[in-house]
């Protein structure tokens, strides 16, 4: 297996077969739909809280986030600070729209409040998203392969691909927060593995680490600022549209989370299969408390490779410091693995990274494919049909998923960008749909309607477009005193979509009626939540 040894090979195998093995062995009960996509809603918060957080971190996270911390520093680490924040007001103020009425989509809430075409557009925006989503997470995943093994990239975006979707699609909602269990505890051991080797080679683990700190903050690298040109640029505090400041990354991020744990159906999927609302909140709090600091230790092992090759420098890692050659950042962490770890953790260490794909991209499929048949097939093509029918449509919507996840992948292989952690970061903005605005204007506003909510669905996209057109060149961008940062895309469209909802709900399309019970915070009952 081409740079590996035979024992890592070994322990690539075990994981592999336990992972696969998960598909048969949930097969059998997930004959339902609500089987297949909820677990019957009789899962434990412990165990759905690790799904949450070993969905939240994915190759995103193993490999980007290393690589970013390691080209750059510690900007993009902003937005994950406001995560607790967005978890208390989900707890308290989301939960409930979504524990009443025994529903299986996050979109589902949306009919009542706005009507059928609300519904259809986010169910929509979310299968978009999440599909480039996967695509940039097997993408990263099939590079460490292709280095640790020296297979073709096609290869290696082919078999990752394959394997994920092959438990996921049998196994349905049970095989996926299972594994998701394992697998976050093997890719916590491996983040984990990999800074104590750096220290040791640095000296012992407490002197390694101390040395890691002492260069970092030197160098500038636990530093919020931005590299332009070769030279790091603290960013401002205040507010500035044209250039990333902390404020507005703050605000993005809370932007990002509102969204996540108010429209996000791998989220909101995961509060309904909770047994109860309070195993449903324990989720919430158990994903939070594990995500922040995983997050900072995977940004601590890109400063951590840093020093090391600082001190032991390595042409392969100069190149990617400094892009010469138009090489990755993304290979510093497999090419650490492969050239300093021992015989046995390589493989614990591959398997971590596998495993934090793997987790997200089955979340995803499962999500998908639940959105697709419950606010798409079902409600508007083939509403009727028995359940072992929209199973086994549900089932071919993986597959389908699977196919245009590794044809995504291999398209970005050719995508260029300073890190892939930025690509991500500005994937995500300009592919959130004012979905956080949408959900916002449901539970916080009685006046406005389906009407009101499409004139902001359309200034939104209007918006989103002209950002995407500039961002690829396709338009001329304005003057530079006008331009607003890709990063700020997705908070403005929830900016948007709510300031455009509400001041027409209010001025020109009055609500005839009153906003049904329980879907919005002004119209709640005392109705215990199931």
């Amino acid at each position: 297996m081409g740079g590996i040894q035979s024992l890592d090979a070994v322990v690539l195998v075990l994981y592999f077969g336990a992972m696969a093995s998960m598909g048969p062995l949930f097969a059998r009960r997930g004959r339902t739909t609500e089987g297949y996509f909820l677990g019957d809603r009789s899962f434990p918060g412990w165990l759905v809280g690790f799904s949450m957080f070993a969905t939240s971190i994915s190759s995103i996270t193993f490999m980007a986030y290393p690589a970013d911390a390691y080209k750059t520093a510690w900007l993009r680490m902003i937005p994950n600070f406001t995560l607790p924040l967005a978890v208390l007001m989900a707890s308290h103020l989301f939960l409930p729209f979504f524990r009443r009425g025994k529903i299986t989509s996050a979109y589902e809430y949306l009919e009542g409040r706005f009507g059928p075409n609300v519904r259809l557009y986010a169910a929509c925006a979310f299968i978009f998203a999440q599909v480039i989503r996967i695509s940039l997470i097997l993408f990263l995943v099939s590079q460490l392969v292709e280095q640790v093994t020296g297979l073709n990239p096609m290869w290696s975006v082919v078999i990752g691909g394959a394997i994920t979707s092959f438990y996921t699609v049998l196994g349905g909602i049970r095989a996926v927060l299972w594994t998701d269990f394992i697998q976050a505890i093997v890719l916590w051991v491996g983040g984990v593995i990999c800074v104590l080797v750096v220290a040791m080679h640095l000296g012992g683990p407490f002197e390694g680490l101390a040395e890691i700190v002492r260069v970092g903050v030197a160098d500038g690298k636990f530093a919020f600022a931005e590299l332009r040109q070769g030279t790091f640029h603290k960013v401002p505090w205040g507010f500035d549209l044209t250039q990333k400041t902390v404020l507005l990354m703050l605000l993005m991020g809370m932007g990002n989370w509102i969204y996540e744990y108010a429209g996000n159906q791998n989220v909101i999927q995961r509060y309904c299969a909770s047994r109860s609302p309070k195993d449903a909140r324990i989720a919430m709090w158990i994903c939070c408390w594990f995500s922040v600091p995983t997050w900072a230790l995977f940004m601590f092992v890109g400063t951590a490779l840093y020093v090391f090759y600082k001190h032991n420098p390595a042409p392969e890692a100069v190149a990617m410091l400094t892009g010469a050659g138009g090489v990755k950042p993304e290979g510093i962490l497999p090419f650490f693995v492969i050239n300093e770890l021992p015989v046995g953790v390589t493989g614990l260490v591959i398997a971590a990274v596998l495993a934090a794909a793997m987790s997200s991209i089955s979340s995803s499929i499962n999500g998908v494919s639940a959105v697709s048949i419950v606010d798409v097939y079902r409600r508007r093509i083939a509403p009727g049909r028995d359940d072992p029918h929209y199973v086994f449509v549900a089932k071919s919507i993986g597959v389908a998923q699977a196919v245009i996840m590794i044809v995504g992948a291999l398209i970005l292989t050719l995508a260029q960008s300073k890190t892939l952690q930025d690509t991500a970061n500005e994937i995500t903005a300009l592919t959130a749909g004012g979905l956080a605005g949408l959900y916002l204007l449901g539970f916080l506003t009685t006046r406005c309607d389906g009407r009101a909510v499409f004139c902001g669905i359309v200034c939104t996209l209007a918006f989103t477009a002209w950002m995407a057109l500039i961002k690829v060149g396709a338009i001329q961008p304005p003057p530079p005193q006008w331009r607003i940062d890709t990063y700020y895309a997705g908070l403005l469209g929830h900016v948007i979509m709510f300031l455009v909802g509400y001041a027409l709900g209010r001025v020109v399309f009055r609500r005839p009626e009153a906003v049904p019970k329980n879907l919005s915070l002004w119209t709640q009952d005392d109705t215990p939540l199931d």
